[in-house]
């Protein structure tokens, strides 16, 4: 199990757009991955549903955690962090 935590900076969170482009990228990593908002104690969902993102309710500034089992952990969890810390390029 690896994870990390990151600070959403896009002003509008995480809506469809943004949701849409992590659980994407998240699919492309065989390992389990999940995510939280972790500001509001949320609970872990999983990070390959749009839906179970944008339920999350994180909006700008939230810390999310990420975290993923598996082969690939370290890299789903590092790319993700990127994406997110990118702004998904709003």
């Amino acid at each position: 199990m690896y994870s990390k935590n990151v600070m959403v900076v896009n002003p509008t969170g995480l809506h469809a757009r943004p949701a849409a482009t992590l659980a994407t990228e998240a699919a492309k990593f065989a390992s389990k991955i999940e995510v939280r908002n972790a500001s509001k104690d949320g609970d872990f969902k999983d990070a390959k549903s749009m839906i179970a993102i944008m339920t999350s309710g994180i909006t700008q500034n939230d810390e999310v955690e990420l975290r993923a089992e598996g082969d690939d952990e370290v890299a789903a969890v590092d790319a993700l962090v990127a994406l997110i810390e990118g702004g998904f390029g709003e």
